[in-house]
């Protein structure tokens, strides 16, 4: 496969950052914005060069193939004990997220207590952190959409997997940490999302927030 390619071309602007008294240009820094119409236009641009020559490539499907031959074997964590069972994290081989098992005993099968495959049909909404309450009876876990900074917190009990109607949105960059007494959490928030992948907002000062 032979073509030329022509890429497109980044406007520059005219931003200067002084750093110290120093002057620093940063012409793309506008690129920094995901959100905004230039930035979608300039990755739209790129992926009008960059798809067609990918698709023409002509060993692509036999790396395909050989990749998919390598990952595809099971893979297993080692078992934690949270409460009065026990939890390990299982890929049988190709799929896109580690299904997390939950068991009676180390001696007994596991049945599938959080599959974060079924989250979205299309395979973007992953599973972030988790965090067991230190009596086992409940689980926080958090998602993220698209790859974005931004995380969701669920919660569910693991007596039967339900879902408690706690949601915590504007979570980012956080850990979940549970009180002594299983009530609640502590966790990292934010006011608001002001992108959609959560790299800028207008306060970069976050909330430790219990919940």
């Amino acid at each position: 496969m032979s073509c030329r390619l022509v890429y497109p071309v980044a406007k520059e602007s005219d931003c200067v950052e002084d750093l110290h008294g120093v002057k620093v240009p940063d012409p793309y820094r506008w690129l920094e914005d995901p959100d905004s119409t230039d930035t979608k236009e300039f990755v739209d641009a790129q992926n009008e060069v960059s798809t067609p020559y990918l698709n023409g490539c002509e060993v692509k499907d036999v790396f395909h193939a050989r990749l998919t031959e390598l990952f595809n074997f099971p893979k297993q964590s080692c078992p934690s004990r949270h409460g009065d069972k026990f939890y390990y994290s299982h890929n049988t081989g190709l799929q896109n997220q580690y299904v997390v098992y939950q068991q009676d005993n180390l001696n007994t099968p596991g049945r599938v207590f959080l599959d974060p495959n079924t989250f979205s049909d299309d395979g973007t909404v992953a599973l972030g952190g988790k965090s067991f309450s230190e009596d086992g009876s409940l689980l926080a876990y958090s998602v993220s959409v698209s790859g974005s900074d931004w995380r969701t917190i669920k919660f569910m009990k693991t007596s039967d997997g339900a879902h408690l109607d706690d949601v915590l949105e504007n979570v980012k960059f956080s850990s979940i940490t549970w009180t002594h007494d299983n009530k609640g959490i502590l966790y990292n928030r934010y006011d608001k999302a002001d992108s959609a992948d959560g790299t800028e907002n207008d306060s970069n000062v976050y909330q430790v927030t219990l919940h």
